[in-house]
């Protein structure tokens, strides 16, 4: 049996703004302006911040003020960011046997969530709906 390079950073990136271009028009408003990134493994620093015992255990990561606690007043220092992180994907994509593209969309998702303020609990009612 043959195997291919696995997707690049880059490749995954194409995937999560597919995937953000397919979400509906008025949801796409409501997040313009966060940034997506894409970085092999989380650091150090935010394993231990997110009380992790590894950094396979995450595959994103939604840095930023939710918009239930944004004000007019709020003066950003830094844009929102959603971070996927391409080696802890490609660990559940080959565990799970997922649609990589479809991972990398529900990983995407999952962090916009996030940034609506919503908990993972809501999050996954909703991921259950689809």
């Amino acid at each position: 049996m043959r195997h291919g390079t696995p997707p690049t950073t880059e490749e995954i990136l194409d995937m999560a703004e597919t995937a953000l271009g397919a979400i509906p028009a008025a949801l796409r408003r409501m997040v313009q302006g966060i940034a997506i990134l894409v970085e092999e493994v989380p650091d150090d620093e935010t394993v231990q911040e997110m009380g992790l015992e590894s950094p396979w255990e995450l595959t994103g990561l939604y840095r930023g003020v939710p918009l239930t606690e944004k004000t007019g007043a709020d003066v950003p220092m830094m844009p929102d960011t959603v971070l996927l992180y391409r080696e802890p994907i490609l660990l559940e994509w080959i565990e799970t046997g997922v649609d990589l593209f479809r991972l990398v969309r529900n990983v995407l998702i999952h962090e916009i969530g996030h940034h609506f303020g919503l908990s993972d609990a809501e999050i996954e009612r909703l991921e259950s709906e689809d």
